[in-house]
């Protein structure tokens, strides 16, 4: 279960194409630790804001502007708005729990006899994927500056993580997921 989300679109008036005549308002959001995508309901009179990063756990007295989950829903449910938001957001949940995502560096191994975790990301291949594993066995890795430092093959580290996220929202079926939650 996610705790906080942040906030992709609001829709004071709810979705267009929702039926009947009472519309209520929605918030679109992207969970922060499974990267998941939700309708809220907000509470009424709350001020929503792109980008806010609001409660949505269990604790109902810790959520100040969201009444409840209303439901999970796919990338392709998400307005176009909330789409251009997100890897805004990816890169700020990034940097705020970067010990999180240089963990998996870390401790990345093999799926299967031909495949590594590290090779999901995109353009990582043997290469790449062989010199990162040697500089981690010498030593765990710090931080993306040292990452970069040690292995400078792996261009942009942070910028191969947003993408793999990305593909595993836009894509249901993909094989292998690291970062979204089932």
């Amino acid at each position: 279960m996610e705790d906080y989300a942040y906030v992709l679109d609001y829709l004071p008036d709810g979705r267009p194409s929702d039926r009947g005549y009472k519309h209520e308002p929605l918030v679109l959001a992207l969970g922060e630790d499974e990267f998941k995508l939700f309708e809220l309901i907000p509470k009424k009179n709350s001020s929503i804001i792109v980008g806010d990063r609001v409660y949505i756990g269990k604790d109902l007295d810790k959520r100040e502007k969201i009444r409840h989950v209303k439901r999970r829903i796919g990338w392709e449910e998400l307005t176009h708005a909330a789409q251009s938001e997100v890897p805004y957001v990816i890169d700020n949940i990034i940097d705020n729990k970067e010990k999180k995502f240089i963990e998996f560096f870390n401790i990345a191994r093999p799926i299967t006899k031909r495949l590594h975790m590290l090779q999901l990301l995109p353009g990582v291949g043997k290469k790449k994927m062989e010199a990162t594993i040697s500089e981690k066995r010498k030593e765990p890795f710090k931080d993306f500056e040292d990452l970069k430092e040690r292995v400078p093959v792996l261009h942009k580290p942070k910028k191969l993580l947003k993408e793999r996220i990305l593909n595993e929202l836009k894509d249901p079926d993909i094989k292998y997921k690291i970062w979204v939650a089932e």
